[in-house]
Order: C-alpha cells, then structure tokens, then sequence
C-alpha cells in the first residue's frame, strides 16, 4: 500500500512540473559538460543518447584522441576523447575509479549519420540561454565546429560546439594517425 501511495505522489509531483515547464516556457537548449579543463555546450539536438562508461577496443594506427570502438546498446559506435581532440593534448586513459564513474559516452544523434560518441569528464546539466550573461562570437581563425563562447553568472566560460559541423570536419572523420 505504500509503495503505490508513493507511485501516486510521484506521479503527480511529475505532472505539476510537466505542466510549470509548459507554462513557463523554460527551454532547454544545450547540454553542458566537461572535458580535460574545457567546459563546453552540445546542442540538444545535435546530442544523442547518453551512456556510462564503456572501455573501448583499441584500434591500431590511429589519432591518439579516438579511443577506439565500443559496443552501445547493440550499435559500433567510435569513442573520440572530446578534451585530446579539442586541445591537441592527449591525456591518456581514465586515470581513476572515480573519474570512470563520472564519465559519459555522448552519442551524436543518429540523424548526423556517424556512429561516434564523445568521452567527456562530467556532465553538467542542461542550460538555456537565460543561464549566461555574456556571449561572444567565434573567432575568424576558430574552426568552423566551435560555436560562441558563454559566460555565466559565476563567470565561468562555456564553449558551444557545433557537433552537426564537428561530425562532417575531415580532421575529425579522419581517425587514422
């Protein structure tokens, strides 16, 4: 009897903030995580599903920021360290149990086309344009996957990165050293 008391206050608590977020018309736009020192933004619709850590296979002779291949609910997806790709500086593996269990596997979304998932450290929640005070555009020497550059309230700066122009970069698609 209890448990289905605590079903049905659940599912109620569920459906007043089902029906406070339609109301307030509070949006959601980027996933934000973080990755080596970067923290940075994923376009919700660019992002796919998210996935625990799952050590990779190695693959010969190939960019020391893509880690390998892994098996995600049945599906070949590449594993690319989104913090060794970004800066160029290879970190090596998930050092500690700790930061293995902190760490996520995020998909592209399918519609991309690559079947690639992005190592990142953390995940940080999801934030809508209400949660920066500042944004500044990419720079003409960015490349062209790297979207503008957010400062929040805290002051800390949030890179927004365009994976739909990440997954069709050559530098990206090509894994092989």
């Amino acid at each position: 009897m209890a448990n289905r008391d605590a079903l049905r206050a659940f599912q109620s608590r569920l459906a007043s903030r089902l029906q406070a977020a339609r109301t307030t018309g509070v949006a959601a736009t980027w996933l934000a995580v973080e990755a080596g020192e970067g923290k940075y933004l994923f376009p919700l619709g660019h992002a796919g599903e998210i996935f625990p850590w799952t050590p990779p296979q190695p693959v010969p002779y190939t960019e020391p920021w893509f880690l390998g291949v892994a098996n995600l609910r049945g599906g070949l997806f590449g594993v690319v360290q989104l913090s060794a790709f970004a800066t160029g500086v290879s970190s090596g593996p998930l050092a500690t149990e700790a930061a293995r269990m902190q760490s996520r596997l995020v998909a592209l979304n399918e519609l991309l086309e690559v079947n690639c998932a992005l190592l990142v450290d953390r995940l940080a929640g999801l934030r809508g344009a209400e949660a920066f005070t500042a944004a500044e555009p990419p720079s003409a020497e960015a490349p062209a996957w790297l979207g503008h550059l957010y400062t929040d309230a805290a002051g800390e700066r949030w890179q927004e990165i365009n994976l739909q122009a990440l997954s069709q970069q050559p530098q990206f698609l090509s894994i092989g050293a």
